[in-house]
């Protein structure tokens, strides 16, 4: 399932989402995805492709689905339990939005 949720985001993917070229890291469990947005394409990559992405998000493919499939968005208690972890809760928000789920 996660495999075929990132296999479809370019053909998701919203021109002009981003202003400026973005790269996502994600962690989900044994899955390891490279994402590079920018104004005009989604790329995705398999395992980590950038040495410091701008976004690194980690959690279980459990959670992933829950907010792409469920439409939940993490709390502060799932970042504060470990849950989710991001060093740009932001730029989660705007990856969502890139893909027109509600942020």
């Amino acid at each position: 399932m996660i495999e075929q949720i990132f296999a479809t985001l370019p053909e998701q993917f919203r021109a002009s989402a981003v202003k400026a070229p973005v790269s996502y890291y994600f962690s989900l469990d044994d899955i390891k995805k490279t994402v590079v947005l920018s104004p005009d394409r989604c790329h995705v990559e398999h395992g980590r492709t950038i040495e410091a992405a701008d976004c690194v998000c980690k959690t279980s493919t459990d959670f992933f689905l829950k907010i792409w499939e469920e439409d939940y968005r993490p709390g502060m208690g799932d970042f504060l339990t470990g849950k989710i972890k991001t060093n740009n809760p932001d730029l989660l928000k705007t990856f969502l939005a890139a893909f027109g789920k509600n942020a």
